[in-house]
């Protein structure tokens, strides 16, 4: 088909321009040369996701490969994908050693870089925005980076504490703007400009994905009606977040609450704000907006709780409690990090990209700072 969507396929409404998914009737991706091979290719991303202070120590492993893989109970979100899995051992980075347990094992997990310390702020370049820099200008975002926790501007031990909540460093001296907001981090996939608005982003381009939708084949109209759908659903929930207003990580249990009431924005349910997240990403990948995304699901001095889950005490406290014991509550909250990779899997692996799924076509790495 050689109309006017033949190299890579936009939605245009006012303010806002929307890409859509790959497509078997419509060229979207690739070079320019007409019948090339590459140019009707889905292309290949990476996301990178992180949860600060470590993993249940007796829990953290597998054995075999494929689908006889055994996974230890802190990787069971992931059993159904264990033929599409590699578990790394024995990464070792020395930079971690020098200087405070937290900031030292985390600012430079994705450079293995020297950090600065007295407050300086200075540690490399990720290798997330290394591939940003060189490839990420094919794309209207270079690269996406979330939050489900504030940044922590303090010190500890000699250490910024910038170290412990930043993975993705733009340059050694800038860690990379971490949008907590899922409207915001929403509205960069498909608006123009960065600012909210009242309009729904898909009734700003109801009419063209209408006149689109009659140019495809069946089964692309049918993609095509799932994708919006999709989209709905995600402005959907991220207005109810907002309504609900922010007590991000624990709900009051007092009729009226004894502090002070946070700022708009962000989901009251830590859960949600998570899930949020996850399909910003989804949508960013299957819409080709960008290829480089990393996630970071909490601080590594994390002060998180996790009421959702039964469990009272912050993330960084919570994490003192494996000593080589039994920790249940530890082990909900380790399942509750794994089961955001394993729901970001699951939802790429149901995007076929012709006789791939978008998850055969991405790479995805979780990690921590410590066992």
């Amino acid at each position: 088909m050689t109309h006017r969507y033949s190299r890579r396929t936009w939605l245009r409404g006012a303010g806002v321009t929307m890409a859509l998914p790959w497509m078997e009737s419509i060229r979207v991706w690739g070079d320019d040369a007409q019948g090339s091979e590459s140019s009707s290719q889905a292309p290949v991303r990476m996301a990178i996701l992180f949860a600060g202070c470590g993993f249940h120590r007796q829990q953290w492993w597998a054995k075999g490969e494929g689908s006889s893989m055994e996974l230890g109970q802190v990787l069971h979100p992931l059993n159904k994908f264990r033929e599409q899995m590699t578990f790394v051992r024995g990464l070792f980075n020395a930079e971690a050693l020098k200087g405070n347990i937290h900031s030292s094992q985390t600012g430079n997990l994705l450079s293995g870089a020297p950090l600065a310390d007295g407050g300086e702020i200075r540690s490399g370049t990720s290798f997330d925005q290394v591939i940003a820099q060189r490839y990420g200008r094919s794309t209207k975002v270079p690269s996406l980076v979330l939050g489900c926790e504030r940044s922590n501007p303090g010190i500890h031990k000699n250490y910024s504490m910038l170290y412990s909540s930043h993975i993705s460093w733009s340059s050694p001296t800038a860690p990379t703007p971490l949008e907590l907001y899922p409207a915001l981090a929403f509205d960069r996939l498909f608006k123009n400009h960065a600012e909210r608005g009242e309009q729904s982003i898909l009734d700003a381009v109801l009419g063209e994905a209408t006149r689109f939708r009659k140019k495809v084949s069946r089964r692309d109209q049918q993609k095509l009606d799932e994708y919006l759908n999709s989209v709905r659903e995600v402005e959907r929930r991220i207005e109810q977040a907002g309504q609900q207003g922010e007590l991000q990580g624990w709900r009051p249990t007092l009729e009226n609450p004894n502090i002070p009431r946070p700022p708009e924005g962000i989901p009251q349910n830590l859960a949600d704000h998570a899930r949020l997240m996850c399909d910003i990403l989804v949508l960013a990948f299957q819409t080709d907006t960008t290829r480089v995304s990393t996630l970071k699901l909490n601080n590594d001095h994390s002060y998180l709780q996790f009421p959702h889950l039964g469990v009272e005490v912050g993330h960084h406290e919570l994490s003192h409690s494996d000593r080589g014991v039994e920790s249940p509550d530890w082990l909900k909250v380790n399942h509750f990090c794994l089961e955001q990779l394993a729901y970001i899997a699951g939802k790429l692996d149901a995007i076929q990209e012709g006789e791939r799924t978008a998850l055969d076509n991405s790479m995805l790495m979780m990690c921590s700072s410590m066992m």
